[in-house]
Order: structure tokens, then sequence, then C-alpha cells
């Protein structure tokens, strides 16, 4: 069986290979668990907003190749046309995550990145998002498949080379094969189409590989996200109260700069 292209985290099981390492939230148990949840495979759960606003779809968790068939069976269960996908991820899988991104489009999902809350009150129960959130590698491919996209402040929308998920710990020690090589060129064509197709631009393919798989992740900037396109709006009702829509920008041109000779040799 061939062996499956993945963006590099860090390995989790012996079947997961994740994309790099992952910075921690602060040492609080809220930070903890949110830190233990984005790195096991990815949930989907509706998050109730009533009486007086709308839900959202909570995504957490790294893209498996059970990924976009548990979407499946969960988006049988819910009215998700137009509706929000709140991510939190720290990867996954490039093959089913571009599977999965074409789906939240097909159903013109809106996306953005954060952390659902439930708190508890003497009111009753009262569902928010909290933005210090991180969305990595792959989850950025996602975010790119929302018909609209929004990154709060606080967020962090981080990249990274794809590799070979069997070799990511020690990616520069180990032997490659033409077959291999093969595999990854086919998986960034693929890749590059993909992203075409959702409207991003040349320079996120050119952040993400120019970053190898034993530097650590490339953080996005505020102008990078305008720039790629990842980022189609900078005003939006918090989640959770009335009303909650993200509003689009006015157009606005994008210079699409694919990878040159200059991008490759700048180091991240």
């Amino acid at each position: 069986m061939a062996t499956r292209i993945w963006m590099l985290l860090s390995a989790v099981t012996p079947y997961i290979a994740l994309l790099g390492l992952v910075a921690m939230l602060g040492g609080s148990a809220y930070a903890g668990a949110a830190l233990e949840e984005r790195n096991l495979p990815m949930k989907f759960s509706w998050v109730a907003c009533q009486p007086n606003c709308r839900g959202w779809v909570s995504a957490v968790g790294i893209v498996t190749a059970e990924t976009p068939s548990d979407f499946d069976k969960f988006a049988r269960g819910h009215q998700l046309k137009g509706e929000t996908v709140v991510l939190d991820s720290s990867g996954g899988s490039v093959n089913d995550s571009i599977a999965l991104g074409r789906r939240f489009r097909e159903l013109a999902m809106l996306t953005t990145v954060g952390v659902s809350v439930l708190t508890h009150s003497a009111r009753g129960e009262r569902a928010s998002v909290s933005p210090e959130a991180y969305c990595e590698s792959m989850c950025v491919f996602l975010l790119l498949s929302g018909k609209s996209r929004y990154v709060p402040e606080q967020a962090h929308v981080r990249v990274h080379q794809i590799w070979m998920g069997d070799r990511a710990e020690n990616a520069r020690a180990a032997s490659y094969s033409a077959d291999d090589l093969m595999i990854v060129e086919r998986d960034i064509g693929r890749l590059a189409q993909y992203t075409f197709e959702m409207g991003g631009a040349g320079d996120l393919l050119a952040l993400s590989l120019n970053v190898p798989p034993w530097e650590e992740l490339y953080e996005l900037s505020r102008e990078e996200l305008r720039l790629t396109n990842l980022v189609t709006t900078e005003r939006v009702a918090q989640l959770g109260s009335p009303n909650a829509t993200l509003v689009e920008l006015l157009p606005q041109p994008v210079q699409d700069r694919l990878v040159s000779a200059s991008a490759a040799a700048s180091p991240r």
C-alpha cells in the first residue's frame, strides 16, 4: 500500500503523522485540554446557541482517513448549508483534508479559527468562541475552503511543508525512493489545484513549501493572511451573539506571487 502523505506536526499514534510542534496555550487545565483535543482525530459537534442566536459547527482535531466520512455522517443529521465551521486543528492528511475542504465549499460554509466554550451560570449555559486557537498545516487549507473566511487577531495560523509521514521525525536522515518523490510531487500538485480552486493565492503555497519539516512552523502575519486570501473579512459579529454573521470585505486585488527563486532561498 502506498505511503500516505501527511502535513507534519508530531507522531501521535503509530498510524498518524502530524505537523510540527504545537505551541502551548499556557499552563491552565483549559489550555491543556484544548491541546489534547487538537491532537486527536477530528470531531465535529453542533454548538447550539439558543434562543436568540445561530449555532455553529465545532471542528477540533487532526484530519485522518476517516474524517471526510465522519463529517458526512454528521452532516446528515444537521442542516449545514451556509453555517460556520470553527476550526482548532494541528493538521493531518493532505488528500483527506482536500476532500473535507471540498465538502465545506459544496455547503457554502463559512470558516474561522477558535475554540468553542460552554459557560455555566445561574442563567443557564452560554456558548461562545475563544479566539485563542491554532490552525496549523492542512487546517490552513480547510480554512481556505470557507465561502467567507475570518481569523481573529489572537488566533495562530501556521504552515509547513508536506512530507512522508513515516519519516517525519528524522526527515533529513531518512532514505527516499523515486516512488516516494513521485507521491510527494503528486500531492503537491493536488494541493496547488485545490488552493486555486478555493480562491487562494500562490503565496500560500510559496510560504508553506518554503518551511522544511526540521524547522518550526511558520506563523502567518495579518498582512500575509490577506495576501494569501485566507482572510476575506476583518469584521465579524461575535459567535454566540444575536445575528452572528460573517461580513464580506469589498473585493480587493490580490497579487499572486508564485514561488520564486528569491522566495525559495529566503529563510523562514
